[in-house]
């Protein structure tokens, strides 16, 4: 590993808006599980997660603009987040948070009904894993043992087979679509977080944009 990786995973963990739950700890909940509210953020605010959140473009800009909500990026790559976790420091932001983890863990880092809302922005499409895929019904029930009753998950993705392939999950499963769009920036305002889709991008979207990829956006609940 080259030694400014070494560097940040070392500082990483001086990190107070950071927590870790590896795969060493899976067989036991990680121990913030249902006091994220009281122990950490100190508010009853509602949680948003990012899943997949790289280095926290979403969770740093949604937070900034909501004060009144509690936002936590979750990746595995360490990396990722020390970027993430920096600039929430450098900004002073007490309502994001990192959690260093795997998704397939996500149900031993939240209790039932703690998480109001979960945004997927731009994740590995897993081409040939559907398995894989954070919008395969796998990771959806995960999610829905999290959620808090009607908890919106947004998807954001470049990619047209993810977009079609989770438009047939919600489909087969009768979940319910609120809004989607195989081009998000044709789209003049769809209403609410017309904003958080459109004004805020992560790196891989700008670069995705830059080449004249379609950006595609989903919203819905389970």
């Amino acid at each position: 590993m080259p030694k400014n990786k070494l560097q940040r995973f070392a500082e990483l963990r001086t990190f107070s808006n950071v927590h870790e739950f590896l795969w060493t700890e899976r067989d036991t909940d990680f121990k913030l599980k249902g006091k994220w509210n009281h122990e950490y953020f100190k508010n009853n605010n509602p949680i948003v997660l990012e899943l997949g959140c790289g280095k926290g473009e979403y969770s740093i800009g949604l937070a900034e603009k909501h004060p009144n909500k509690n936002f936590i990026g979750v990746d595995i790559k360490g990396a990722r987040i020390w970027r993430g976790s920096k600039n929430a420091q450098e900004k002073n932001l007490q309502n994001a948070a990192f959690l260093r983890t795997q998704v397939e863990f996500i149900e031993g880092c939240f209790e039932k009904d703690e998480v109001s809302e979960i945004w997927i922005t731009f994740p590995d499409p897993q081409p040939n894993k559907e398995k894989k895929r954070l919008t395969h019904l796998i990771f959806l029930n995960r999610y829905k043992n999290i959620l808090q009753k009607n908890g919106i998950i947004h998807l954001k993705t470049d990619s047209a087979e993810l977009y079609e392939f989770t438009l047939d999950v919600i489909a087969e499963n009768k979940f319910t679509k609120i809004y989607s769009t195989a081009d998000l920036y044709s789209e003049s305002n769809f209403g609410e977080n017309w904003a958080e889709a459109t004004e805020l991008k992560t790196h891989y979207e700008k670069l995705f944009t830059a080449k004249g990829k379609k950006i595609t956006y989903l919203k819905f609940h389970l």
